[in-house]
């Protein structure tokens, strides 16, 4: 495959096992990373920091992807039914500014494509309340330590993935059967 039709986009969207366990079955996605971004540049995160919530440091999933196969807005359709965009710094029991929604974009066109996903997203009134969703540039990625990476795939029978992930997997798999690898 062709280098120069790869992109990637970063999400945040509670848990990054959960975001993960999702993208990952995405036809056109090439790789799912577990990471760290937009935090305080003076750290180089850990994940027992980032939990703290004294970082800045937000969990997400950096998604790269062929858009000549999936494209961007097809990405950020997944995400914003996927997750609840509407409460600010949590998502379910996880609570903290790690666990912010959240699109960091590399690029002016990211940019752009995201703000007119959500405005989509607002305008159809998928949600009763308002979208809280930040879309900012991505700074300070740092990938995720190794555990965290394929963790659904390797950890189903942990409790957390089969009460927590799990079903939110199912429910992605119903909506977005035909996206599916």
């Amino acid at each position: 495959m062709d280098q120069k039709n790869i992109d990637s986009i970063t999400l945040g969207a509670g848990c990054f096992w959960c975001v993960e366990a999702v993208f990952q079955e995405l036809k056109g996605v090439i790789q799912v990373e577990s990471g760290y971004s937009n935090g305080d540049p003076k750290i180089r995160p850990s994940y027992h920091e980032v939990c703290s919530g004294n970082t800045g440091y937000v969990e997400v999933l950096k998604v790269s992807y062929d858009p000549d196969i999936i494209s961007l807005e097809t990405l950020l359709e997944v995400f914003w039914y996927t997750h609840d965009p509407t409460t600010l710094n949590r998502q379910g029991n996880d609570r903290g500014t790690q666990y912010r929604s959240g699109i960091y974009y590399n690029s002016e066109e990211q940019n752009a494509i995201a703000d007119k996903s959500r405005d989509r997203i607002e305008a159809e009134k998928i949600y009763p309340d308002p979208i809280v969703t930040e879309i900012v540039p991505l700074e300070n990625y740092f990938s995720a330590e190794q555990y965290h990476q394929e963790y659904y795939n390797q950890n189903m029978s942990n409790p957390y993935c089969t009460y927590v992930i799990t079903p939110k997997v199912s429910k992605f798999r119903l909506r977005f059967k035909e996206l599916m690898k």
